[in-house]
């Protein structure tokens, strides 16, 4: 997120505090105004249209649709997108933009595959087994495989900084949404559940465009060069890895939950458990602002760092690149610091606003029982991940991968611990699992500064790697060589006494 550093730097330059409002506005305008947009138009549409009024299945069918076509997108999408963005920093510090677009067709084409292979068996299913319609269905479909390409598309343009078009692509999309809805319930005068749902299929088919159009109009060469694409799958795997096993940990205990009695199967097809799921997306919005403050701060004060001793590891003294490199670590710990500092606060506050409004508009009970739990375990999962992005910006692909898996593993035996407490514990899976990936985090992070130096200067290789039998490993025989050196005399005093008789003759 390279590109906003410059923006934030001149409004929060001003230090006042409408300067801080408008930093912190636009942060969020381009890191997570796009989920936002989506969430307030499915609120806007559920109240312009009468959702309440849907019968029961109705609307619980409609719920399930969105909360899958969402969850399992970005399971689709993530175990690609961390290595395309490392293939496309690479080919665009290279100046080799015509390999762009085969990177987008490559990674296309592998999205969409494993989209297929895991959509069309639920959606027959669904179809056969819990007897849903088909056009039902067929939207559904829709709007998964439209967020598939939504967000695969997106890594491209913030690769080329186009944040703000993102978030505007987002609102035209679905302002359309919205419209069309209108249209086909008073109009049209088609179920509210089912028009709500193809005019969100719409809108993301809009975004897909509107997407599409300006990254072809930004790559418009096509080198062919396909192989190396899947090259860099071999060689940066730890980034599929990782990336996969991030996701997959934000939503794991809710899969755990969804196994227990207490949850709701809906057209034997979906399986959900209310309570939980709305705790977890409370939890999740208390302390979504450490992204926007994160993003803010590294890229008015980390980035700088990080640059500088860059620069003195091509090319600077000794004595620099240690001063270089204790500024940079410096600067690690007082971010981190800060950032717990600053989001303790806004979760706080967001927190005593939430148990107090909350319950005054019907959301009480066992949601507002979970969520104080799950509201901990995301304040430090966020913070976590925020480690991990300092581990990438080193190229610790293992640490970062060891992040994850710790993270993953425990949050699903601390989530399957809390099927067996009060529902007031339900969440102290995500507290273990962030828990422990922070430790690791913090650990490997106290280690890079122990042996950066190492790291840095000591990871290249004398002799090229390949694959093959290999060589012996004897490298010097004593006998043999001295019994060649005497062969060799031999053969010299022969050679003389022949030289000899010719010249004699």
């Amino acid at each position: 997120m390279a590109g906003i550093g410059v923006k934030l730097n001149r409004i929060f330059s001003k230090n006042t505090i409408t300067s801080s409002l408008v930093g912190f506005g636009y942060s969020t305008v381009v890191t997570i105004a796009p989920m936002l947009l989506v969430i307030g138009t499915i609120i806007l549409m559920q109240y312009f249209l009468g959702f309440s009024k849907e019968g029961y299945a109705a609307r619980e069918l409609f719920a399930a649709t969105v909360l899958y076509i969402f969850i399992f997108s970005l399971l689709v999408v993530s175990p690609f997108l961390a290595v395309l963005s490392k293939y496309m920093s690479d080919i665009i510090y290279e100046e080799r933009f015509e390999d762009i677009l085969p990177c987008y067709y490559v990674g296309l084409i592998l999205t969409m595959t494993v989209g297929f292979l895991m959509g069309v068996p639920f959606c027959l299913w669904e179809y056969f087994v819990g007897e849903v319609g088909l056009h039902y269905v067929f939207a559904g479909y829709g709007g998964f495989v439209s967020l598939i390409f939504i967000f695969y598309t997106m890594l491209y343009l913030l690769i080329c900084k186009d944040y703000k078009k993102i978030s505007l692509f987002f609102f035209i999309g679905m302002l359309f949404a919205f419209i069309l809805s209108l249209i086909l319930v008073k109009i049209f005068h088609v179920s509210v559940s089912f028009a709500m749902l193809v005019s969100l299929d719409a809108g993301f088919a809009l975004i897909v465009a509107l997407e599409l159009s300006l990254t072809k109009s930004y790559f418009r060469q096509n080198s062919g060069r396909y192989k190396r694409v899947f090259h860099y799958f071999r060689i940066y795997w730890q980034l599929i890895v990782t990336n996969f096993l991030y996701i997959l940990g934000l939503y794991i205990h809710n899969f755990v939950f969804w196994t227990t009695d207490m949850r709701m199967i809906i057209v034997r097809s979906f399986v959900m458990m209310q309570p939980y799921d709305m705790a977890t997306c409370l939890a999740m919005f208390t302390n979504i602002s450490a992204s926007v403050i994160f993003i803010a701060r590294v890229e008015m004060h980390f980035h700088a760092r990080y640059k500088d001793y860059s620069e003195m590891v091509i090319g600077g003294r000794g004595m620099d690149i240690e001063n270089a490199k204790n500024r940079m670590f410096r600067q690690i710990g007082e971010e981190l610091h800060n950032l717990v500092r600053i989001q303790f606060i806004v979760s706080v506050v967001v927190f005593f606003c939430a148990i107090i409004i909350l319950p005054q508009i019907g959301m009480g009970g066992m949601v507002m029982r979970i969520y104080p739990c799950l509201a901990a375990g995301y304040f430090i999962l966020f913070i976590m991940y925020n480690a991990v992005i300092f581990l990438y910006y080193f190229n610790d692909l293992n640490g970062a991968m060891c992040v994850t898996a710790g993270f993953c593993l425990f949050t699903l035996l601390g989530a399957i611990l809390s099927t067996h407490l009060p529902d007031a514990w339900y969440g102290l899976g995500v507290v273990i699992g962030s828990f422990v990936g922070w430790c690791i985090a913090y650990a490997r992070l106290r280690w890079l500064e122990r042996n950066i130096d190492v790291h840095i200067f000591c990871n290249g290789h004398i002799l090229k790697h390949g694959f093959g039998k290999r060589p012996s490993q004897k490298v010097f025989d004593r006998y043999h060589e001295e019994q060649d050196v005497d062969d060799d005399m031999v053969s010299t005093d022969e050679r003389a006494a022949g030289h000899e008789k010719a010249a004699s003759v």
